[in-house]
């Protein structure tokens, strides 16, 4: 553990103004509170809170958040309280405090509508101060370092957590160096044996080929002194974590990837970054589409870089950003950089970004989204989400997330223009609907009067203001009748399980339920979004039986415990459908329908068949079948198909056209259900729609196994 006098020194390095007083005050006080308790390694616990601290003084921040990072722990584990610590420490700090204890008490890695819940508070935490999420920042970070010590179970939850909200939250902030490591340290528990195989590789690279950052490093420099650039050039492989999520993107093995190497090179003065990107692109050639100018368009956190790729040394891709110390400053910190300081004062750096306008930014919209699965949705798809930025037919700066499509480009200027929008252009062309936008193209859209949103956008937009506006006008349209279906749903239900649908009950299962109110409720239910069943035991959980969920991987009975099973692409077999087992050498058990034709060319070797049966419970919507639909071509039919589909909650995977004539189009269409029940739902609806000739399930018996 580093001693009061290591931290001193650490914050006196760029604040030497700073209250050493009080942080040796804060320092004892943390460490008598904590006096008698040990971590689960045998330290003395007071060594995390110190570590936070120290973490904190590497982003130089300013007094009142090193000590909040010494007492972080002491108002949740120690018989310290609030009104003592804004005694001795101020308001301030206390508060800073008391929002820390009450992140930690968050369960983010809990039930679906709980954990929904909890990120809400996370984030109303980090709109009234952010420097409370930088200290839960800090302490996680330390606590992923020091993990081997907890239970396995412990550290599986730790990781997880870590890798779906910290980590993303993190890169989100602009804090990059820090969202690596957090996804490093995760990836280390969840996955251990992947993160070894690249180590390895690693390994070898370096053995074959020598140290290839040191010459790549030495070729730039070269190259910026005869262009007389003065810079400082850093390179290093990139974590086994980023390098694993590339071979799972691009689906390659590790030797076919190119760019597992990345420079960064720091100038002086603005200017120099264009003069260094043209230096490097005389010497190197560029790789097409991996151009980003994120200095004439800077992130929403202040981010500004310039990003290329290029063919270096033996045709090896690498990736190099270029920009000023300023901001390399802003790229470390992040929004912390707001709150950095140098030479006691609070630095005054042109692209640090006001924490407050940043976290609108993050949170709008969040708060019109009801619904606890589209909720978290939104959050991860905002933490997640890389940029890019279009221009309206004004020159305005649309900024979106990545793989953002014209649709989402509409809500983003405004919901009545995303709810009237028929078609767009862009770059001056027709597009289609779903077409990903990219970097500095021109999007018109057209709109018109009475159009309404189709069910099926949801499927093709991917920011979360863009669906949260179409749920809601999808349901505002539908809520009439989705309400008087839902009762009559309810209504059956409550009889089925004995007891009397009122109007008190409702309203009691909508809180349970976390629903708005009971209209609401009803809603829901004549929508699929909830059924009647998780109403029922909602209230009389002793009354009903509980369907379990089904896990997809291993949705059978009759497998052994080495065996593993995919379901025979020949005839799609559904649960709720009697299906046989047959093993294949080292492809496992191939379920099969009882009818399917392929079972006669293995009457004669009974040895491979298996009696397996599906698992009794709520299966999810995973189980991809065909139809095959004939239309009639008239305007808007498809789309009245593709609703029909989607309200049926069931999911388009894939359309194609088979056969097109002046009166009908043939199509396939691909579903993704729960089970033959399901599409029983479907196929009845479809067969009601009148601009449906034909529908049949589709089976193609050449498709082996």
């Amino acid at each position: 553990m580093i001693t009061q006098d290591d931290l001193i020194a650490l914050v006196r390095n760029y604040n030497p103004r700073s209250d050493e007083k009080l942080i040796r005050e804060a320092w004892a006080y943390g460490e008598a509170m904590h006096e008698g308790q040990f971590r689960h390694s045998g330290e003395p616990y007071f060594t995390h809170p110190v570590a936070v601290a120290a973490l904190l003084t590497e982003m130089r921040l300013d007094d009142a958040t090193i000590i909040t990072a010494l007492l972080h722990d002491t108002i949740e584990d120690t018989k310290s309280t609030y009104s003592e610590v804004a005694r001795l420490f101020g308001d301030e700090i206390a508060e800073l405090v008391d929002g820390v204890t009450k992140l930690t008490n968050l369960q983010l890695s809990s039930s679906e509508a709980k954990q929904a819940e909890n990120i809400r508070k996370l984030l109303i935490a980090m709109s009234r101060d952010l420097r409370v999420i930088l200290v839960k920042l800090a302490d996680r970070l330390h606590n992923m370092r020091t993990i081997r010590s907890m239970r396995p179970d412990k550290q599986a939850q730790k990781a997880r957590e870590t890798m779906d909200i910290y980590a993303p939250l993190a890169g989100r902030m602009g804090m990059q160096w820090m969202r690596e490591e957090l996804e490093d340290l995760a990836f280390r528990v969840l996955n251990p044996e992947a993160r070894n195989s690249i180590l390895r590789r690693f390994i070898t690279l370096q053995r074959e080929a020598g140290d290839v950052v040191h010459r790549i490093s030495a070729d730039i420099r070269a190259e910026l002194e005869r262009a007389k650039v003065t810079a400082d050039v850093y390179g290093r492989a990139k974590k086994p974590y980023s390098v694993w999520r590339k071979m799972q993107e691009k689906d390659l093995a590790f030797s076919r990837l190119s760019d597992i190497y990345g420079f960064r090179i720091i100038t002086a003065e603005f200017e120099d970054c264009y003069r260094v990107l043209g230096a490097v692109h005389r010497r190197w050639t560029a790789v097409p589409g991996r151009f980003k100018d994120y200095i004439s368009q800077p992130k929403s956190n202040g981010y500004r870089s310039i990003h290329t790729t290029v063919s270096g040394r033996d045709g090896k891709r690498v990736e190099i950003q270029i920009r000023t110390r300023e901001m390399h400053e802003v790229a470390e910190a992040g929004v912390a950089a707001h709150w950095a300081y140098r030479d006691g004062q609070r630095s005054e750096n042109p692209f640090a970004v006001d924490p407050a306008k940043w976290i609108s930014t993050l949170t709008e919209g969040f708060e019109n989204e009801e619904d606890h699965d589209a909720f978290l949705e939104h959050v991860k798809l905002e933490m997640y989400s890389d940029q890019v930025f279009c221009f309206s037919p004004k020159g305005d700066v649309i900024q979106l997330p990545r793989g953002a499509t014209p649709l989402d480009f509409a809500y983003a200027i405004h919901t009545r223009i995303g709810d009237g929008c028929v078609s767009a252009k862009v770059d001056g062309l027709r597009v289609p609907l779903w077409t990903r936008l990219r970097n500095g193209q021109s999007v018109e859209i057209i709109t018109a009067e009475g159009q309404r949103p189709q069910s099926s956008w949801i499927d093709i937009v991917v920011t979360g203001r863009a669906k949260s506006a179409i749920r809601r006008s999808l349901r505002n349209e539908d809520r009439e009748r989705f309400m008087r279906l839902g009762n009559e749903l309810l209504r059956l239900a409550f009889d089925g399980a004995g007891r009397e649908l009122s109007a008190k009950a409702l309203t009691t299962a909508a809180k349970l339920l976390s629903v708005p109110n009971a209209a609401e409720l009803r809603a829901r239910v004549g929508s699929a979004e909830l059924s009647a069943r998780q109403v029922v035991n909602a209230l009389y959980p002793e009354t009903t039986l509980h369907e379990p969920e089904v896990d997809a991987a291993r949705p059978v009975v009759g497998l052994q415990a080495d065996q593993s099973f995919r379901r025979a692409p020949c005839c799609q077999p559904l649960p709720g459908e009697r299906i046989i087992g047959i093993t294949y050498r080292g492809k496992g058990v191939v379920a099969h329908s009882m009818d399917c034709e392929a079972l006669a060319e293995y009457e004669d070797q009974p040895e491979r068949w298996i009696d397996l049966h599906w698992l009794d419970g709520t299966h999810p919507a995973v189980y991809g079948v065909s139809l095959d639909l004939t239309i009639s071509n008239d305007a808007g039919v498809l789309g009245r198909v593709c609703s029909l589909i989607g309200e049926h909650k069931a999911n388009i995977s894939d359309l194609r056209f088979v056969d097109r004539k002046p009166d009908f189009y043939r199509l396939l269409v691909e579903l993704e259900l729960r089970g033959i029940s399901h599409l029983h739902q479907v196929l009845t609806a479809l067969e009601a729609e009148t601009a449906v000739a034909q529908i049949v399930r589709s089976r193609d018996p050449s498709l082996r196994p």
